[in-house]
């Protein structure tokens, strides 16, 4: 699929020499939500189970608010649609707004765990054992959609967290649509794979992303349709044809369906601190590459992305010795 794409629309390209928009209509009386109630099997804590889908505080597609409410909006096949989940108790309420309210509703029981079996996973390290006693409540979500994890994934590549979270933020508050329903402010919808593909290059840089992240986005949007299909598919099978878009790697397809699929055994490889923080819960070796990480998870085979989440958790990680990966804002270039 890699290689056959027209090149990235710049200042010359774009009619006009800007990219349109979308209006930014005054927000009217929100209609009714659709609601549904579903209660889980197990216990199960909102803020783990969905927490992987929040990209920084100021996220413009996730937001929690005092009463305990999680909102999230997002991009589904049918339309935009804003979800809000809260816990009362043992049941779990979702309300959800928009064209794709339905879609969301339906799609509630899967994007928090129904389809994860945390019996599967048998720790065999008293630290595992001791986290999962604590944290009982931690399911892996399935959300059943790509692009929406991809595409904040490929902008975290090489950059730090927080650069990332700013691209994404700037991004989808400038280019998707206003959130359905009483969300609160600010809250958007990311962009349609078409509005991505027409993004001018100067706002790309703007948003501090690079040339190299930008075009690998724009790679995948234009094949947007074969990536969304891949969440019908097995964990591996998906992550390979992630893999087919040049600029896509084991890194950020690990990452995509960890949240799209709920792929307990995709552990992320080539990340900068995990192998370290892996190596030195389970060996006391901060040192650890990739291949030792692996090593250590292979007890945990089928269950390796979960080994990891629950070290994560834990909290053991080796004391810094090193300066922070340095900022990088080439916005101002």
């Amino acid at each position: 699929m890699a290689g056959h794409f027209a090149p990235r629309p710049t200042r010359t390209t774009v009619r006009g020499g800007h990219v349109v928009v979308p209006a930014r209509v005054p927000r009217q009386a929100p209609a009714s939500p659709r609601v549904r109630t579903w209660v889980p099997d197990g216990p199960l804590d909102l803020g783990l189970v969905l927490g992987p889908l929040r990209r920084g505080t100021g996220d413009p597609t996730f937001r929690t608010t005092p009463d305990g409410a999680a909102w999230r909006t997002s991009l589904t096949p049918v339309g935009p649609g804003t979800l809000r989940v809260t816990q009362r108790g043992e049941g779990i309420r979702g309300e959800a707004w928009g064209p794709g309210a339905d879609w969301l509703l339906e799609q509630l029981p899967e994007l928090l765990g129904a389809a994860d079996d945390p019996a599967a996973f048998v720790p065999r390290h008293r630290l595992l054992a001791h986290t999962r006693h604590r944290r009982p409540g931690l399911r892996l979500l399935r959300t059943g959609l790509v692009l929406e994890s991809l595409i904040p994934s490929i902008l975290e590549q090489k950059v730090t967290t927080g650069d990332a979270y700013r691209a994404w933020r700037l991004l989808v508050r400038k280019f998707g649509v206003p959130a359905p329903g009483p969300a609160p402010e600010r809250m958007a919808v990311m962009p349609a794979p078409r509005t991505w593909a027409l993004i001018p290059s100067w706002e790309w840089h703007r948003a501090g992303v690079d040339d190299k992240r930008a075009s690998t986005v724009l790679r995948a949007v234009r094949v947007a349709a074969r990536l969304e299909e891949a969440a019908r598919m097995p964990a591996e099978e998906a992550r390979a044809r992630l893999e087919l878009v040049s600029g896509i790697g084991p890194w950020t397809s690990a990452e995509t369906v960890q949240r799209s699929h709920g792929a307990a055994d995709s552990v992320t490889t080539g990340d900068l601190h995990l192998p370290g923080i892996v190596g030195w819960a389970l060996a006391g070796d901060r040192d650890a590459d990739d291949s030792m990480m692996l090593s250590l998870l292979e007890p945990y085979a089928g269950q390796r992305h979960r080994a990891a989440r629950l070290i994560l958790l834990s909290g053991r990680t080796p004391p810094r010795r090193a300066p922070r990966m340095p900022h990088g804002d080439i916005a101002r270039f």
